[in-house]
């Protein structure tokens, strides 16, 4: 464990807590009427599918000071956050430096949803290869590829032809609270306090 007997977790915000691609395809449709099917993004990002002259406009959504501020939640999110925080360090680790204009909103996104974090258990980085835990929650494979803990990746759209051997893949947040019930079972956790 690091620095606590109860494991840490990092957990990512885009895509695993918080629903952004419909958001940016709704800003997408919005601007230029034009509808992506969900098909066409499986193993590929919105600016690999879109216009070539609109992927500059694509990109800047994300640099919209609020475009983070009312993103769907992830189905199931909350409630088992909210378990697992009582048995294990919970971290949200999102890479905020990509699109600094998103601080704010991401800060205020967390507060207003995940009342019982703490301001303390938010980390806005750069590299997630600084963080230290025993389990990271992630949708792009290049931040578990530089984690040294145990590598959980959340299904997205953009990773769904991505295997790796020391990946262990989730693809809701039901199949998060399953891996660590039994993951966490023989360390003495109520695994009855983690249903849903």
């Amino acid at each position: 464990m690091k620095g606590s007997d109860r494991p840490r977790i990092a957990v990512d915000m885009d895509e695993v807590m918080a629903d952004t691609v419909s958001a940016w395809l709704a800003c997408y449709h919005e601007e230029f009427a034009v509808g992506i099917a969900p098909a066409a993004l499986r193993g590929r990002k919105l600016v690999e599918v879109v216009e070539p002259d609109h992927v500059v406009a694509v990109k800047a959504y994300l640099d919209e000071p609020g475009f983070f501020a009312d993103l769907p939640l992830m189905e199931g999110c909350q409630e088992v956050l909210q378990k697992l925080n009582r048995h294990c360090e919970i971290f949200v680790t999102t890479a905020a430096m990509d699109h600094p204009n998103s601080f704010a909103a991401k800060y205020n996104w967390l507060r207003r949803h995940f009342s019982f974090l703490s301001d303390r258990q938010y980390v806005f980085c750069g590299s997630k290869s600084v963080i230290r835990a025993d389990y990271m929650i992630d949708d792009n494979p290049y931040n578990l590829e530089v984690f040294n803990g145990r590598k959980i990746l959340y299904t997205a759209h953009h990773n769904v032809g991505i295997q790796k051997h020391d990946f262990f893949r989730v693809s809701s947040w039901q199949d998060i609270l399953n891996f660590f019930c039994q993951e966490l079972a023989p360390a003495s956790v109520s695994v009855s306090n983690m249903t849903l």
